[in-house]
């Protein structure tokens, strides 16, 4: 009895991942096993910076806080005490925006807590 491959399958799975490789350079990009590596080290690099994103943008609005803070005499870590005694809740990204592109209300929000 003749071996039975499901070539159809098989040609459909390799043609969705070959669509996915288009645009790398190189054999990555029509060589069926150099393209099968490059495109899952693709999705696991995406798995991962989908969570590291998260932590580079609480260490950048930390950064953009405390360079605010310290124009206004003060650190990060002191102002964010201050925040949670005083129980103005804002958070990082607010706080961030504000140190940024509202100087003013930043400096109202330091003010307060002083």
């Amino acid at each position: 009895m003749p071996r039975s491959v499901n070539v159809v399958a098989a040609r459909n799975r390799r043609r969705k991942l070959m669509k996915v490789s288009k645009g790398y350079f190189g054999r990555r990009k029509n060589v069926w096993t150099v393209a099968k590596n490059a495109v899952e080290k693709g999705w696991v690099y995406a798995y991962r910076d989908r969570r590291q994103k998260k932590r580079n943008f609480r260490s950048l609005w930390i950064q953009r806080i405390n360079a605010g803070a310290r124009t206004h005499g003060m650190s990060y870590s002191q102002l964010m005490g201050l925040l949670n005694k005083s129980e103005i809740e804002l958070n990082r990204k607010v706080l961030a925006d504000l140190a940024m592109n509202h100087p003013d209300a930043f400096k109202a929000v330091v003010e307060k807590v002083k």
